[in-house]
């Protein structure tokens, strides 16, 4: 398995940054930065950093490890407009993007910001089309689409990414409408989930795959969820009474290695830790992400 790095945007960018170039040095495989201009509750003011610029300042300033948005809102972008930001950061990167797409979904900032937000057959309508614009732009030399929301003429897409084949990842979890998108289009399918949710999505996802005729190991299958680990037992109960709204697999390093052996047996390709619960301050953040690759990850890496 590979292992990424979700770096939380809440932070300063000397501060996500900082934590790019340390995942790069110690052996992290990926970074990725979620595409939400605000938080989904209060306090709404909490500064976020932008996605797409920020990662294309640590594709300037990173060498080797994968970077991607989970996921970028298709709401948000044109595809067009976003396949030539993928082409662009592609080739800042060196050839190291992955490009995360969802339908997008949260409310709250698209009233403040006027974006609309269709109804959720409309917005999946939209992703498909917008996988199909993409796929086109940074492929063929010029590109022609009609289709019921997205509109291509002879459209351009230059330079073309480093990348033969920039992998698509597509980040959803309807398991009658989205998933089977994922199946018709995706090179990575990502989802949220323990391993128990995880191994009920992809007989979903396998269902699918075989339903368009898709060969399955030609689709790579990415998760994650919040980790916390720790050694000492009592801080491992308050960890475990904190309520959480994610997926989160909690335990000693040992036990976390045990989840993570039930991901690799599933056929996880990757999972990524947002270091949200690796510690309140960098240097504790540092410190778990060191330990969980020496601890946990190791046995798991090529």
């Amino acid at each position: 398995m590979r292992f990424g790095l979700w770096i939380a945007t809440e932070r300063p960018f000397a501060e996500v940054l900082s934590s790019a170039l340390q995942a790069e040095q110690t052996g992290w495989d990926g970074i990725y930065l979620s595409d939400h201009f605000m938080p989904q509750a209060e306090p709404f003011l909490q500064p976020r950093l932008e996605s797409w610029t920020t990662l294309s300042a640590l594709a300037a300033r990173t060498e080797r490890v994968r970077l991607g948005v989970l996921v970028t809102g298709n709401t948000y972008r044109h595809p067009a407009v976003l396949a030539k930001m993928a082409a662009t950061i592609d080739r800042i990167s060196g050839g190291r993007l992955v490009l995360g797409l969802g339908a997008g979904w949260q409310l709250n900032e698209h009233l403040a910001y006027g974006i609309e937000l269709p109804e959720i057959p409309e917005r999946l309508g939209r992703l498909e089309e917008a996988c199909k614009v993409v796929r086109l732009l940074l492929t063929n030399e010029r590109s022609d689409f009609e289709g019921r929301w997205y509109h291509l003429e002879d459209a351009p897409c230059e330079p073309k990414p480093i990348q033969e084949r920039l992998p698509l990842l597509v980040g959803v979890a309807g398991e009658k409408v989205s998933m089977r998108i994922a199946a018709r289009h995706a090179d990575i399918w990502n989802y949220w989930g323990t391993p128990a949710e995880m191994a009920h999505k992809l007989a979903v996802l396998d269902r699918h795959l075989a339903e368009v005729g898709r060969d399955p190991s030609t689709i790579e299958r990415s998760a994650q969820a919040l980790v916390r680990m720790s050694p000492d037992p009592a801080e491992l109960a308050r960890l475990a009474s904190e309520p959480s709204r994610m997926s989160t697999i909690t335990g000693t390093p040992v036990e976390i290695a045990d989840e993570l052996a039930r991901y690799q047996s599933l056929g996880i390709d990757e999972f990524i830790v947002s270091d949200r619960t690796l510690g309140s301050s960098q240097a504790e953040r540092f410190e778990t992400m060191a330990r969980f690759l020496e601890e946990v990850a190791a046995p798991f890496r090529p």
